[in-house]
């Protein structure tokens, strides 16, 4: 009789082990799936900026710098490998951005350049999808995070291997704000 109690016992804590396996599994895919949403916002952007620093540069010859540093910091964030490595990049390469953009009210031919309005244009698109992505991701993170660290999760977590993931937070006090990218008309 107790060997049937334990038995059943045991069963139950394998089933029990089992469901939280398999809540991991999906709360870690969802993570995974959040971050290819990012990424492929991230990809939108670093193929708008050599358009968008080839349109800048036919009006604005002498802004060499921020054309360069803006192209710099996209080839960086694609070939770093660390998450909080490539937010921070990410985050001074928005900055760039911004001041890309800013160059525009110097330049009235450039604020009516039908290209550089449309590469504006999608630029905003970018941004708006890229933070959605981003809070989604950290959404996903957390909730995963939280089951991995807490009890009973953590029983299965820590035995499986079941690693808390990274936040993709970009550093710096304008990038906890909502970025704007101002359309010019």
């Amino acid at each position: 009789m107790t060997g049937t109690i334990l038995l059943i016992i045991f069963g139950l804590l394998i089933v029990f082990a089992i469901l939280i396996f398999n809540r991991l599994i999906r709360e870690r895919n969802q993570v995974r799936s959040a971050w290819s949403d990012i990424d492929v916002q991230l990809t939108r952007r670093h193929d708008l900026v050599p358009r968008l620093v080839e349109a800048v540069k036919a009006y604005a010859a002498y802004e060499k710098a921020t054309l360069t540093a803006v192209t710099e910091m996209r080839t960086r964030s694609e070939r770093a490998q660390r998450l909080g490595e490539r937010a921070r990049l990410e985050d001074e390469m928005e900055a760039g951005l911004h001041r890309l953009i800013a160059l525009a009210e110097e330049y009235p031919d450039l604020k009516a350049d039908e290209n550089f309005l449309d590469l504006q244009a999608r630029l905003v698109e970018v941004e708006d999808h890229l933070q959605y992505a981003r809070r989604f991701y950290n959404g996903a993170v957390r909730i995963y995070n939280t089951r991995v660290e807490t009890v009973p999760d953590v029983l299965v977590a820590r035995p499986f291997r079941f690693l808390p993931a990274e936040f993709f937070e970009p550093d710096g006090e304008h990038a906890r704000a909502t970025p704007r990218v101002e359309m010019s008309v």
